[in-house]
């Protein structure tokens, strides 16, 4: 018996030429990048700037273990900003999220309107919120929140639109069909399949804010970046490298209960 083998598909003369173009294109775009940026490579490989580095380095290796109880309470400052800033921005989402959803908000221009307001406001940055509420309300934790929870509604509002744009509109015209208000629609035949899809997303948010939190106390917004400055300048490069290790352990505990968390709801 014999076995007919299918001829290999032939690249096309013009696809070679795209592949090769798109290679040559991308090759000249990261030596334009690398050229336009002016890199300093002789400060960097400078003895001085090894010297550094082996002063530096064997330090933030060898934590401060004394400095962990101090570390250890600012840490939980942070995870309380991540928490409440990301408790707000997931109950804040739900009403943009609807709004932005165009199987729900039937309206063309309300329904772009609700996406222009979370692209703008995914736009700003955290650090940024966080500067402008610093100088608006004063240094603190409370400062960090507001950033947390504003830039994390615009990121929510639009994953929970497009949750609640894959639902299934069948058992929404099933129960129009046998008379049911708008309440008991939304109640019993869209919230059940969001639900669980919204509690994910909020909950890998709040992954996200833990490590955008670390930061924000650069700026004077609370949390354990503040404590990172003030060790940083006093170069206490031992008291560093307690607080990095103490932000690794915590952020890695929390990426893994939350993915847990997160495959047992889905």
């Amino acid at each position: 018996m014999n076995i007919t083998v299918p001829p290999k598909p032939q690249k096309s003369g013009i696809k070679t030429f795209r592949n090769i173009a798109i290679g040559i294109g991308m090759l000249a775009l990261y030596i334009w990048a690398f050229a336009t940026i002016d890199i300093p490579w002789g400060r960097i490989f400078s003895e001085r700037t090894i010297a550094n580095f082996d002063r530096v380095i064997p330090k933030l290796f060898s934590p401060d273990f004394t400095f962990a109880s101090r570390v250890f309470e600012y840490m939980m400052e942070t995870l309380f900003i991540a928490f409440t800033g990301s408790f707000m921005a997931a109950i804040l989402a739900v009403p943009f999220g609807f709004f932005a959803a165009s199987n729900i908000n039937r309206n063309p221009f309300l329904n772009t309107l609700g996406k222009w307001i979370l692209n703008a406001d995914r736009t700003f940055p955290e650090i940024l919120l966080a500067l402008i509420f610093v100088v608006a309300i004063g240094p603190g934790a409370f400062a960090g929140v507001l950033a947390i929870a504003i830039h994390s509604v615009g990121m929510l509002g639009k994953l929970y639109s497009e949750v609640v744009e894959s639902i299934d509109m069948n058992v929404v015209e099933a129960m129009e069909a046998n008379g049911a208000n708008k309440i008991q629609i939304f109640f019993y035949g869209i919230i059940p399949q969001v639900i669980p899809e919204f509690l994910s997303y909020a909950i890998y948010r709040f992954e996200i804010d833990v490590r955008a939190s670390t930061v924000l106390g650069i700026i004077g917004a609370g949390g354990i970046g503040t404590l990172l400055v003030i060790s940083s300048r006093n170069r206490n490069w031992d008291e560093v490298g307690m607080i990095l290790l103490v932000i690794i352990i915590f952020v890695s505990i929390i990426d893994y209960i939350s993915t847990y968390i997160r495959k047992r709801i889905v």
